[in-house]
């Protein structure tokens, strides 16, 4: 509805992207049209971050730039996106990567700590790692979209909810993760579940953290990784 409005109403100038203002800090480009600095608190988050999935995921570092287009508000970024990619479904951010460019749109908000956390993760990913299966990008973004979770990176929101679907009937199923090959095939419990088979396997136990650094491994080669579930299944 706040797409439509927005678009449909003169009081919103038409969709471009943010240019007034640049930051530059490592592999991180951030475009707006209010003035950031580089010791912004969610410029220095961002830094952190890369700093952690980097060393957590024991992944190479890599220069290729993410570049984040940072709207001033809900409408300019809704009319951007509608207007660009018109098949995406209504989200408060996006990251879109090509090989031309690594991109994270997303819009100043009460939300904009764990939009770009969440993103920018996939701007990472995608700068070091060949190819990214839909399940495990989106699993390891929510891992480390949280401010603050602490050492353990618990989302208390998706542990809780998880909890509630098990006592439901739900049960957890890798496989069935690994067949969704589109973003608009995801749900909400989808992304929920995927968090939970990431944190699952960094926590565990040593095996199981080195399963997923070892399926991770692979991705940065380039070779076809298979199937991360039958691994578990043979290994857990």
């Amino acid at each position: 509805l706040l797409t439509a409005i927005g678009c449909a109403t003169s009081s919103v100038p038409p969709a471009g992207l943010p240019a007034q203002h640049s930051v530059k800090s490592e592999q991180l480009l951030v475009l707006s049209d209010f003035k950031l600095t580089r010791q912004d608190p969610l410029i220095l988050e961002l830094q952190q971050l890369r700093h952690d999935v980097y060393e957590e995921l024991l992944i190479p570092r890599q220069d290729r730039r993410v570049v984040v287009y940072l709207f001033t508000d809900e409408p300019r970024y809704a009319c951007y996106m509608q207007s660009t990619y018109p098949d995406l479904p209504p989200r408060r951010a996006f990251f879109i990567g090509s090989p031309a460019e690594l991109a994270v749109y997303a819009f100043w908000g009460d939300q904009v700590r764990v939009d770009l956390r969440h993103e920018y993760t996939h701007g990472l990913l995608h700068a070091s790692l060949k190819h990214v299966p839909l399940w495990l990008d989106e699993g390891i973004a929510e891992y480390f979209e949280v401010p603050d979770a602490g050492p353990q990176r618990i989302n208390v929101e998706h542990a809780q909810r998880l909890t509630a679907a098990v006592q439901n009937g739900w049960r957890p199923d890798l496989r069935r993760l690994e067949a969704i090959d589109s973003v608009n095939q995801m749900h909400r419990l989808d992304y929920q579940e995927a968090w939970a088979w990431v944190h699952f396997l960094m926590h565990e136990s040593p095996e199981t953290r080195s399963l997923l650094l070892g399926y991770i491994e692979t991705l940065q080669s380039g070779s076809a990784p298979g199937s991360l579930a039958k691994l578990v299944d043979d290994n857990i």
